[in-house]
């Protein structure tokens, strides 16, 4: 059974202080979870101060993006191994807000996955489609050139800790949330396609987080369906009480999952 995982991506919010007071708030209330993968995706100033709280908690430090070079005159870009250095495990990669405001493609997408990987970060690896898109029925198409393009040139074994997250662009920040049924469906094309890409023992292993306008009362219905792993929670992951309720909601139903 694929463990799920709650990670809270802050994007542009939170100054130092902030982010120290907002960690200490999640490590203080979800420090005995255990059956749920926790982490939290500071913005950059805030990753170092805010990786040293995390020390020996059950919380994960993420970022919201890296570069793909090691060093250079790249002015204004972190590279993988930087973020590593400040205690990163994790990386946000391909976001729809990268990909619409600073022209992330997905050809920059796999040199990022590819990046990440090399420097020992787990990549949560996000696709989705567009308000337009889906009102024209693109929606699968949109999502299948997205992953197979994000993962292409890479092998099962590389790609041992990928995480997917499948965030509609229509539902990011606006309030709206697809169905269950939708997400499912989207949720299942995309196992489907790892299995077609890889193996099936991949396609089983791989977690698949849904985001989009998640918050604690819509947790529990999504993660009923079969192939919604967990969240990549925005909004809802910048106080302390909703971000950790979503933990706690599913925790408890992973619990009488796994006792059935």
């Amino acid at each position: 059974m694929r463990r799920p995982m709650i990670a809270g991506n802050w994007k542009m919010y939170k100054n130092v202080t902030e982010a120290l007071e907002l960690a200490n708030g999640v490590k203080r209330s979800a420090y005995d979870i255990e059956n749920v993968e926790i982490v939290i995706c500071p913005p950059f100033v805030d990753l170092s101060e805010v990786s040293e709280i995390l020390v020996d908690s059950n919380i994960g430090l993420g970022a919201q993006n890296c570069y793909w070079e090691k060093e250079g005159a790249f002015t204004g870009e972190v590279s993988a191994s930087m973020l590593r250095s400040v205690g990163c495990n994790y990386v946000i990669i391909g976001h729809s807000e990268r990909r619409k405001f600073f022209g992330e493609t997905d050809e920059t997408v796999n040199k990022k996955i590819k990046a990440a990987i090399d420097s020992g970060l787990i990549p949560i690896f996000c696709v989705g489609e567009t308000l337009e898109e889906r009102e024209k029925g693109k929606t699968l198409q949109v999502v299948k050139t997205q992953v197979t393009n994000g993962l292409k040139g890479f092998d099962e074994g590389y790609l041992e800790t990928l995480i997917i997250a499948y965030e509609p662009v229509w539902a990011i920040g606006t309030g709206k949330t697809a169905t269950p049924a939708q997400a499912q469906e989207v949720h299942a094309m995309i196992r489907d396609l790892l299995k077609d890409l890889f193996s099936g023992d991949f396609s089983g292993a791989v977690r698949i987080l849904y985001g989009g306008s998640v918050k604690p009362d819509n947790i529990e219905e999504l993660m009923k369906a079969g192939d919604i792993d967990g969240g990549l929670i925005g909004g809802a992951s910048l106080k302390t009480e909703g971000f950790v309720d979503i933990i706690k909601s599913t925790s408890r139903l992973y619990a009488k999952t796994e006792c059935r």
